[in-house]
């Protein structure tokens, strides 16, 4: 069973309706008790970094734990920054910390604008993991003003007026800058692979 965390910062349903489309068992948890016997964990979201506020200590105590059980953890979008340090959006709040570096700010020359909202090609640096059967060149829906920094741990890039991370995994953890759920066979591709990690 994979958890899918509501903190009122995703469109869960679409998550919900693609993780049905391949075939997975998800539910949404009610309190931080509930991620006790689950598979993995995924963190959706979209906006304002400062919405990760609602994952408090109780639910961050929760995730961690199933963590250093070895139970995979994967964020989408803003639910990906939050596995950082933390982010320029809001200074003033800490991420999970579970990857180093911190986000920040998009900065595109103009013709290109911020928000990147669109379909844009993955630059795949690291093949296998959540990329398994994925190619470099497959394109990919975003929407969002804010990027994690590529460091040691991306496994693939895109382009918008400078270089970002826009698949990160490290061991068990892991995550995407884009809406698999919005990106078609290659978004369904990669929370398949997420579930396969899960078991």
């Amino acid at each position: 069973m994979i958890a899918l965390i509501d903190y009122k910062a995703g469109n869960l349903t679409s998550v919900k309706k693609a993780l049905a489309t391949i075939g997975a068992d998800v539910f949404v948890p009610e309190r931080p008790g509930d991620l006790a016997d689950v598979a993995g964990i995924i963190v959706p979201g979209v906006g304002h970094f400062g919405a990760t506020r609602a994952l408090d200590g109780p639910w961050i105590e929760a995730i961690l734990a199933r963590v250093g059980e070895g139970r995979p953890l994967f964020g989408i979008c803003l639910g990906m920054q939050w596995l950082f340090e933390g982010s320029d959006e809001a200074p003033e709040l800490a991420g999970l910390g579970l990857l180093s570096g911190r986000c920040y700010r998009l900065e595109a020359p103009a013709p290109l604008k911020v928000p990147h909202v669109g379909w844009n090609s993955l630059g795949i640096q690291r093949e296998g993991g959540l990329l398994d059967q994925v190619e470099t060149g497959s394109q990919v829906y975003f929407t969002h003003s804010y990027v994690a920094p590529v460091t040691g741990d991306t496994r693939a890039v895109t382009d918008h007026g400078e270089t970002f991370t826009a698949v990160v995994q490290r061991g068990h953890i892991g995550g995407v800058q884009f809406h698999p759920e919005k990106s078609g066979d290659v978004g369904l591709r990669i929370l398949r692979n997420f579930v396969e990690l899960a078991g």
